[in-house]
């Protein structure tokens, strides 16, 4: 009799049911501050050790093999390199300053965590990953690096425990860094409050924008040919980084046709890249035992805190000493932790109405760089713990 849910099919419905319904309570505050990302893991975990769902079937395997490349294909399909081009000193350099600190903290506290934890190595890459570009980079990287289902789900648990925290507080700065005097005295390098006001021309933010099916049908052409593309060339570089090569190789070809216009005026593959990480997210729940999660997530936690504490000194003690304006640094924060949207919300919610699109950029750097960076942190730390 049990699980109650064990074919492909009744499978299909179960996550395409999972992941509506994440989506959906995101209305109500409480699973709003949870987030869909660890609501579908969560939920995953509870279904299959209450052996409502199979632990195992053939639809996981396929997921698990297309969905995350598909989703990553999507997600760098929207970034247009000449906007970078555009940006001025400061901003730039402090999105650079939050991604090395990221990078450097992490291999610090790698070497150190690394031989203690199962898949240590991997663990200090995915949060490379998720602290330079959000919690896509975490998944894109735990697929190259094949980490375990329980690995993926603990460290996305230290992410939520450690970085939900962190982002309320980055969201109340604004105004505790305006209104405090010792602050300003520490860091006096701001902008007035008519340059972050603007000049009133600026575009709304999060508009609702309207895609088409051909857009759709596009869309998937383009990042299916870049992934099987990708595969094929991956099989070249040896058993050892031929999945870790695969992201990446994915991630690089899906930004240079991001540079051609047609490609990058379709709509809908940020909504696309997201539903496909999401049946990934699904699989990773169905397929951790509770007590290998609970047992690593401590130890996890603890390293994620490591990372993001010590990530943000060194990036505070760098653009202090650079002298860069104290909102470009937050923002800087914020993109690297979170995401593009993220950092855009908070200039947004700060009335810094002139960086929206500024803070959205940064996050869109930290975004590329992560896969990069948090791969090859990875190695560098399975090189140093011998693992």
């Amino acid at each position: 009799m049990f699980p109650l849910f064990e074919t492909s099919q009744s499978m299909l419905a179960v996550i395409l049911c999972l992941i509506a319904l994440a989506f959906w309570v995101q209305k109500f505050k409480v699973f709003k501050l949870i987030g869909p990302a660890l609501f579908i893991i969560i939920s995953g975990i509870i279904l299959v050790n209450l052996k409502i769902v199979t632990p195992g079937c053939e639809l996981y395997g396929t997921i698990s093999t297309y969905c995350i490349p598909i989703s990553v294909s999507l997600y760098m399909l929207n970034i247009d390199l000449k906007q970078f081009l555009k940006m001025s000193r400061q901003p730039l350099m402090s999105i650079v300053s939050a991604v090395f600190s990221v990078s450097i903290v992490a291999l610090f506290f790698g070497a150190l965590f690394g031989s203690h934890l199962n898949e240590g190595w991997k663990v200090a890459g995915m949060f490379v990953g998720t602290y330079t570009g959000g919690s896509g980079n975490l998944t894109a990287i735990a697929t190259g690096l094949n980490a375990s289902a329980d690995t993926i789900a603990a460290a996305n648990a230290a992410d939520y425990v450690i970085g939900m925290p962190t982002l309320v507080l980055m969201f109340a700065a604004p105004a505790i860094m305006k209104k405090s005097r010792k602050f300003q005295k520490l860091w006096p390098y701001s902008f007035t409050d008519a340059e972050l006001q603007g000049n009133g021309s600026q575009s709304e933010f999060l508009k609702s924008e309207n895609w088409s099916i051909t857009d759709i049908a596009i869309l998937l052409a383009i990042s299916t040919s870049v992934v099987a593309v990708s595969t094929t060339i991956s099989g070249l570089l040896g058993p050892d980084f031929a999945s870790a090569g695969r992201i990446l190789l994915i991630s690089t070809i899906s930004i240079i046709l991001a540079q051609i216009p047609a490609v990058r005026r379709l709509k809908g593959a940020m909504n696309l890249g997201l539903l496909f990480g999401m049946m990934f997210l699904c699989i990773v729940g169905f397929s951790v035992d509770i007590r290998g999660f609970l047992t690593s997530a401590f130890t996890i936690t603890v390293f994620c805190f490591c990372v993001v504490t010590g990530s943000m000194l060194l990036h505070l003690f760098i653009t202090r000493m650079l002298k860069i304006r104290y909102e470009y640094v937050l923002l800087g924060i914020v993109g690297a932790i979170a995401d593009g949207t993220t950092a855009a919300l908070v200039a947004s919610g700060a009335k810094w109405n002139s960086l929206v699109s500024v803070g959205l950029l940064m996050g869109i750097i930290g975004g590329i760089c992560g896969n990069y960076f948090g791969i090859a942190v990875a190695y560098l730390v399975r090189m140093i713990i011998g693992a």
